[in-house]
């Protein structure tokens, strides 16, 4: 067990050496010399301070609300149930029980 985590740490830190890491060179901006007889164009300055927030836009219009739908019509009236038949059964329900 403790030869499997050598083994397996030194295997890490050679997958992990073999990386290439490409090196970012930063070079500075090149200095161009002019000869005395050519003219100069001006080059922008370091950037101003911020301008005042700007005022808010007035709000829009309120649309006009819709009219009101018409009442639609009543339904029909449904048929009549057939009348029951009276008879002698009692049906008596039992207390309930827990």
């Amino acid at each position: 067990m403790k030869t499997s985590m050598l083994i397996a740490a030194s295997l890490a830190l050679v997958v992990l050496a073999a990386c290439e890491k490409p090196t970012v060179i930063n070079t500075p901006a090149p200095v161009v010399v002019a000869p005395p007889s050519t003219t100069f164009v001006p080059v922008p300055g370091p950037a101003g301070a911020p301008g005042a927030t700007g005022s808010t836009g007035m709000t829009g219009e309120t649309g006009s609300t819709g009219s009101t739908g018409s009442t639609g019509m009543p339904g029909a009236d449904g048929q009549k149930g057939t009348p029951g038949k009276g008879g002698d059964t009692v049906i008596v329900m039992p207390p309930a029980t827990k």
